[in-house]
């Protein structure tokens, strides 16, 4: 059971047999009363947001989340398929509830899918995965003028900014957080 004083950001608890995530905290103790706790929350499961004050005598229960770690094994329509590494329970994810996670993921790669209620909720990637490019147009070598990037394309179709000398057929290393490149990779 937590309280409101437990309140920060990252915080995952449950309102009304739903998971909240806080996504935004700031405290304030006015010259008289209780101290305001005033939070920005998103539920877990539909990804509405909402704003809400609460008090220091209010209590919260702990969101019953359970995390596992699984491979990505394969997507079909808008289905994308996991397997868990211990049990081989397989199960499957909805495309709008994995988010810009499905440009980063490859067949068999291992996976942290967060469960509330047996449920998959979300998933957890890796910081960085390595992808091939496959489409890189050739950089114009007088194109000089600002920024010297130019777009590729991933394996997984993602498309992104890369300096000129990455060039179709490279692996490259990039931020899943960000979705930015990182750097080149030797093998």
């Amino acid at each position: 059971m937590f309280t409101a004083s437990d309140l920060r950001k990252g915080l995952k608890i449950q309102i009304d047999g739903q998971p909240y995530i806080v996504t935004d905290f700031e405290f304030s103790k006015p010259g008289k009363g209780q101290a305001l706790y005033r939070c920005k929350m998103r539920n877990m499961m539909t990804g509405n947001q909402f704003s809400k004050t609460y008090r220091s005598g209010d209590k919260f229960e702990k969101a019953a989340l359970e995390e596992r770690k699984m491979q990505y094994l394969y997507n079909m329509d808008n289905e994308y398929h996991f397997m868990d590494v211990k049990s081989f329970d397989q199960i499957f994810i909805q495309k709008e509830n994995l988010g810009d996670n499905v440009n980063f993921m490859m067949d068999n790669m291992e996976i942290d899918v967060l469960l509330f209620d047996g449920k998959p909720i979300d998933v957890s990637l890796p910081i960085f995965v390595n992808l091939v490019v496959t489409i890189a147009e050739p950089w114009a070598k007088g194109d000089t003028s600002g920024n010297d990037t130019k777009p590729v394309t991933v394996e997984t179709g993602y498309v992104l900014q890369v300096p000129p000398f990455v060039e179709e057929g490279d692996k490259i290393q990039i931020d899943t957080r960000t979705g930015e490149y990182v750097t080149r990779v030797k093998e």
